[in-house]
Parts: structure tokens; C-alpha cells; sequence
């Protein structure tokens, strides 16, 4: 796919939970789920030699191993987090990321990456990932794979807890992302990555003259219809009310679009198909008629929850749950960045997020060099 699905859905239960990062990517991401296997076929990468293993430099993760004081902790472990990670190992800040129990971003849940650069032929999500979290660790940083139940920004250095145990830092890169929100339903979770997805941009392409269906009544529907409508045959937009709560504009390109189909006061019950997607059984809000609907994809376009309620009463929050930032990765308390989708809901992007890693490393690593903490070795253009 591309950030968010494809042919085959990873299981978390066919790796024992003693894996660890070698030349085959066979990783364990975390001591709460269990593993998750990689692609048999992954082309192993050779990385250029280091001159040397300095602290933050290759190797130096054998040392400090249960740390829990840090110039950076990095809060999240997708894309943006663990840029984050790589970009500040290597400026020799030796960070702490706090993985999260189900490490990894909402790449984990997508098979066939195909618009991450590099990778020609794609990349399956979780395969992606362990290349990831491989580069981080190789230089020198320390990942832990627990939730952080609270933050204390009162003052530094910063307060961090996860599973009982108090982390601190110098300065905070704050990576949590977004979850789409789902249906809720047993067989759109079977069938994620087979027909079923979140990400109209990540995953349209897949679907060039097929019948597909959106969910949602929303501005994200409608865009998400609008942009599916340059592959598929047929997109049904199916919404649960009888008139949409997205803007007028895109409300009227939805309507004036002939492959568009508006099924109004309609719900769906069930996702059909044993190893993808074959179609939906409908319900209809006011007459509670069923109905079969043949189609090859399902996109839900619901909405995403920014994953922000430990920072509740300490950073800004908008109207729609995600973080504001101050500038391009600074937060309203000095010291705290923000990377990733945890704050944008515009592109929600692999890529886009890796940048945002990268930045905020940068930006955390100028920051602690004003205060004095370290003397930065990042060149930047300032």
C-alpha cells in the first residue's frame, strides 16, 4: 500500500518473544505484545562503517542499559519518533525512547509500503519499521517499549512515567502520532490490510477500476470519495445520517461527481470476505432493511484521535485534539518538540513525519547546546 494496508495483514503471535534486532529483522518491538515477524525475502542492508563507537556512536547502547536519565526522551516510536531517535543518537545525546506497548505507528498495521523513498519494489510496514528502530539502536539509543501513563513539565529536569518507573530529561521530543478511528467491527479488523483501510492517499492506487466504499460524512469522506474517484470505478459514500456535515463546497463536488454514488441513513454491519474484501451487508438507519453490497475496498474515513491525553493541562491542545505547535517543532513549554501526527492532521504521511522527526532532533539538540547542557554537532543551514 503505501502508509496504511495491503495483500497481507502482519500477525503479532508467530514470533517468540526472545527476538531481538539481527541481520534477518526478526524484532521484538515489545515485551506487551509479542513480536512481529518480517518479510522472509528482506534484502538485508549494509550499512557503511562508523570510525568510531563514542557515546551515541555504534555500540554505545551496550552501556547504560537501564538508564532512565537522558539529555532526550522521545515519547513514540513511529516514523517521527525514531528519526528522532537516529538524528540525536548520532549528535551523541543518547536518547531514551519510550516505545509505547504496540511500538511501531500505524506503519504496523500496513502491509505493502510503496511510496516510502528508497524502496523501489516497497516495503512491508512492519518491515520498514524494524529498519527503523535497527538504525536507532545502532547508534546508541535506548528503547523501551512502555506506555507513558503521565508527564511532569513543571519544571527540569522533566518527569516521565511508564509502568511504575520515573524517567527524566533535559528536554522532551513528544511523538505519540494519531489512531485512525474505526468501526469497531470483527471483520474490518480481520480485514485490515486486505480491502480495509484508513488512508485514501496511501492505499487509492490499489484500487484502479475497482467498486469501492468510503464511511463517513465528514470533510475527510468527501475528500477522501473525491481522490478514490481517480482509480476506482465506483465509489459509494455511505453515511449514517441524511445529510453530511462536511462544507458546502466539498458537499457539492461530492454530489455533482458521476462516480459517486451517496447512500444516505446507511450503516455498515459487517465486512464480507474471508481473505479480502467481497463486500459489505448494509443497514439502513430508518427502516432497518439489510442489504448486500458487492465491492473490493472499504475505506473508513471516520476521523483520527490525536493520542495527546497525557499532556492534557501542560501543552495546547485545538479544537480537534492535536498539539499546536510553536514555530516548526517547539511546544509553549522551552524544551518540549513536537514531530509527527501527533500534530498534523494535513498529511499523516510516513515521509512527512520522518521529517518532522528529524527537525525536532535538530531543534532539541540547538536548544539543550543554548542551555549550556551539550555542544551540538548537527550542521544545519543556521
Amino acid at each position: 500500500m503505501t502508509d496504511q494496508m495491503r495483500t497481507a495483514q502482519p500477525t503479532f503471535d508467530q514470533v517468540p518473544e526472545t527476538g531481538q534486532p539481527s541481520g534477518g529483522l526478526s524484532i521484538d518491538f515489545s515485551a506487551d505484545t509479542g513480536a512481529v515477524p518480517m518479510a522472509a525475502a528482506a534484502t538485508p542492508i549494509a550499512f557503511a562503517p562508523e570510525p568510531a563507537t563514542a557515546p551515541g556512536g555504534p555500540g554505545g547502547a551496550a552501556s547504560g542499559a537501564d538508564r532512565t536519565e537522558a539529555k532526550v526522551v522521545i515519547i513514540g516510536s513511529g516514523p517521527a519518533g525514531l528519526t528522532a531517535a537516529i538524528y540525536a543518537a548520532r549528535a551523541g545525546l543518547e536518547p531514551i525512547v519510550l516505545a509505547g506497548s504496540a511500538p511501531g505507528g500505524q506503519l504496523m498495521i500496513t502491509s505493502d509500503v510503496e511510496n516510502y523513498p528508497g524502496f523501489p519494489d516497497g516495503i512491508q510496514g512492519p518491515e520498514l519499521m524494524a529498519l527503523f528502530r535497527a538504525q536507532a539502536e545502532r547508534f546508541g539509543s535506548r528503547i523501551i517499549d512502555v506506555d507513558v501513563e503521565r508527564v511532569d513539565f513543571g519544571s527540569r529536569p522533566f518527569r516521565l512515567w511508564a509502568r511504575g518507573v520515573e524517567y527524566r530529561a533535559q528536554a522532551v521530543i513528544i511523538a505519540t502520532g494519531a489512531s485512525a478511528l474505526w468501526l469497531g467491527l470483527e471483520s474490518e479488523t480481520r480485514l485490515r490490510g486486505r480491502g480495509v483501510s484508513a488512508c485514501a492517499t496511501c492505499d487509492g492506487f490499489f484500487f484502479r477500476d475497482k467498486e469501492i466504499a468510503v464511511v463517513g460524512g465528514g470533510d475527510t469522506a468527501l475528500e477522501e470519495a473525491t481522490f478514490l474517484t481517480r482509480f476506482a470505478s465506483k465509489v459509494h459514500l455511505l453515511h449514517r445520517r441524511d445529510t453530511f456535515r462536511g462544507s458546502r463546497i466539498m458537499v457539492q463536488r461530492t454530489l455533482e461527481n458521476p462516480k459517486i454514488e451517496v447512500h444516505y441513513n446507511t450503516v455498515v454491519e459487517e465486512v464480507l470476505g474471508d481473505t479480502k474484501v467481497e463486500g459489505l451487508r448494509l443497514r439502513d438507519t430508518v427502516t432497518g432493511q439489510e442489504r448486500v453490497m458487492p465491492v473490493e475496498g472499504l475505506f473508513i474515513a471516520i476521523g483520527h484521535r490525536p493520542n495527546t491525553d497525557i499532556f492534557r493541562g501542560w501543552l495546547e491542545i485545538d479544537e480537534k485534539g492535536y498539539l499546536r505547535v510553536e514555530g516548526e517543532t517547539g511546544s509553549q513549554i522551552e524544551g518540549v518538540f513536537i514531530a509527527g501526527d501527533v500534530h498534523d492532521h494535513r498529511y499523516r504521511q510516513a515521509v512527512t513525519a520522518a521529517g518532522d522527526g528529524c527537525k525536532a532532533a535538530i531543534d532539541a539538540e540547538r536548544w539543550l547546546e543554548a542551555q549550556g547542557v551539550v555542544t551540538a554537532s548537527t550542521a544545519t543551514a543556521w
